[in-house]
């Protein structure tokens, strides 16, 4: 069946530098799903489709706080091929069609190479907006990094290093009634092979957004642990409400960061240049979170990994938190 007689766009909802996400419908029962097209014309592009594509379909078991992939469907000029579930198992096919998308650079814009990702729609958005456009509140943010911990967790165990975790790639969904978040954009992961302790991987390519990057991916020298870096930004984020201006785009951001004169640095980039340095968590107010938190963001934010949680320590940890429970509503 062809793509188009199967799906219909109702609305782009998201661009990136490699990507467009849609609002779509199943036509066959009108059921909302979200559609990202990533062009794969040039290798570059290709690699980053395949890791997204790697990742998500690599997950047997999936988690309820991961972006659901229903179907990945190959363009190849008009033609339309689903490769999701079919041939999950057929590794020689999968590695063919990553060969083929590879080593293609495509002059004819007619016969135009994509990949489709069919995934599960959040009608919440991101969770940047999500949380810009709401009061402060402690219970949603403890259940938010509970999930967040649970979902990471959950990648670690399966091999999976996200490597580019921010509020703009975590979507919010309503399907239950109280808000579940759900890990999505998994262009810049990365799936671990063979068996073993995640944090034992190491990488070398620098990559992921300035502002949630720990001090060893600047380095590129790094495991799993940074993206529980890059989860402590976040929730530190999320529990002050700091935020700053994206250069580019010029949207409010959750990030934090160190300010030296008007320049913002990447708390990260900052570390690197002094290992020392203390953190001041709470930044804004003491009475915005408890002692056991505190102690949990410098334990997710240390310079050094080796004494950095991983992502297994913090799913335990962020359940014994006091903030966000009945006796910090005051706080919120």
């Amino acid at each position: 069946m062809a793509a188009e007689a199967k799906y219909s766009i109702i609305r782009e909802v998201g661009r990136g530098n490699y990507g467009v996400v849609y609002e779509a419908v199943v036509n066959k029962t009108r059921s909302k799903v979200a559609v990202k097209r990533m062009q794969c014309n040039v290798p570059e592009n290709a690699e980053l489709a395949l890791q997204e594509f790697w990742a998500l379909q690599s997950i047997q078991r999936q988690h309820e706080n991961v972006i659901q992939l229903e179907e990945c469907i190959l363009q190849n000029g008009q033609v339309f091929q689903p490769i999701s579930h079919h041939y999950r198992k057929s590794d020689s096919h999968l590695l063919l069609i990553e060969t083929c998308l590879k080593g293609r650079r495509c002059m004819d814009p007619r016969s135009a190479c994509f990949l489709w990702f069919v995934m599960e729609f959040c009608d919440g958005g991101n969770m940047n907006e999500y949380l810009l456009s709401r009061s402060p509140d402690a219970q949603l943010n403890n259940s938010f990094m509970q999930q967040l911990s649970s979902a990471v967790a959950f990648l670690h165990r399966n091999q999976i290093v996200h490597r580019d975790l921010k509020a703009d790639n975590i979507l919010i969904s309503h399907k239950r009634g109280d808000p579940i978040v759900k890990v999505a954009d998994f262009g810049l992961s990365k799936v671990c092979r063979g068996k073993g302790n995640v944090n034992q991987h190491r990488f070398s390519s620098a990559c992921g957004s300035n502002f949630y990057m720990a001090p060893e991916v600047w380095e590129g020298h790094y495991t799993a642990k940074a993206d529980v870096f890059a989860l402590g930004i976040i929730f530190w984020a999320m529990v002050e409400r700091i935020t700053f201006r994206d250069g580019d785009t010029e949207k409010e951001l959750l990030g934090t960061y160190i300010c030296q004169g008007k320049e913002l640095i990447p708390l990260g980039e900052a570390l690197l240049e002094n290992p020392n340095l203390k953190l001041q968590i709470p930044l804004k107010n003491k009475k915005s979170m408890p002692d056991d938190l505190c102690k949990l963001l410098h334990d997710m934010l240390a310079f050094n990994p080796k004494k950095r949680l991983d992502s297994f320590q913090l799913e335990v940890r962020i359940r014994q938190i006091s903030y966000g429970k009945k006796c910090q509503r005051s706080l919120s």
